[in-house]
């Protein structure tokens, strides 16, 4: 008998994911520091909203390279208030505009607010929405087991330095981790902390154990390896989707790419 383990691209047993909120002018900064250090996060606009104090619909597609851009809702409702036609036209009002701009499908949500109820989580894959984060900090590094009520480990002011140093000294293989951080640009700005976030990325960048993703690149490969189709001797597996995935078993890191068979012993 031996052991199969599911792993992140690679082979890795970590992931780190940013979250971010409301197109601000300030997110020009921080895409920048991302950048600087390989690491993706998804940006969550607001179309209906765009302003001075916004980024302009012209520079959202360039700007965003390499990242995620997600919905926020068209105008920023508490939407846990609001009639059910509602929701539907500001989720895909949002994501019509969205896509527009970006050129790629929009399946991402952030809770304005952090307002949803349950009516509002059931309507969402209705609405083409594949996930969405609530707010809050759960301060730990599990995987989500709802992705309609997605919670980060951390708002960027809760512990971010402490939290990134455990998240790095995590080495114990049989396990899956992922740190998420969320928050709003303008908050550094505001609280004059540029430097928490240049520091944080510094500490937990170009690690050889951790997979660098958007959200939406988490749930499709999530979503993708809970899919394998495995023999019931568990001695081959096939994989039906377009995503390669990897594996780990007795030890020994396994790619399976999209659309193949592979053999496991």
């Amino acid at each position: 008998m031996y052991n199969i383990y599911k792993c992140f691209p690679q082979g890795k047993h970590k992931v780190l994911t940013m979250s971010y909120d409301d197109g601000k002018v300030f997110d020009r900064r921080l895409v920048e520091i991302l950048n600087k250090n390989a690491i993706k996060g998804t940006f969550h606009i607001n179309s209906g909203l765009f302003d001075d104090s916004r980024i302009k619909p012209s520079e959202v597609k360039e700007l965003y390279i390499g990242h995620e851009v997600a919905t926020h809702t068209l105008t920023h409702p508490t939407i846990a208030r609001s009639p059910k036609e509602q929701v539907v036209l500001q989720v895909l009002e949002d994501r019509k505009n969205l896509e527009n701009l970006v050129g790629y499908t929009v399946r991402g949500l952030s809770y304005p607010n952090g307002s949803y109820n349950n009516d509002i989580k059931e309507i969402l894959p209705h609405l083409g929405i594949e996930y969405s984060r609530v707010v809050g900090s759960s301060k730990i590094f599990d995987l989500p087991e709802d992705f309609f009520a997605w919670k980060a480990t951390c708002h960027h002011n809760t512990n971010l330095m402490e939290l990134g140093e455990e998240f790095v000294s995590l080495n114990k293989k049989q396990y899956l981790y992922m740190m998420y951080v969320w928050g709003h640009s303008y908050e550094f700005d505001r609280d004059n902390n540029w430097e928490l976030i240049e520091g944080f990325c510094k500490l937990v960048s170009n690690k050889e154990d951790t997979w660098y993703a958007t959200n939406i690149e988490i749930v499709d490969y999530l979503k993708a390896i809970d899919n394998l189709k495995f023999s019931a001797a568990c001695d081959f597996v096939y994989n039906p989707s377009v995503l390669d995935l990897w594996l780990s078993v007795n030890g020994e890191i396994i790619e399976i790419k999209g659309g193949t068979q592979k053999n496991l012993l």
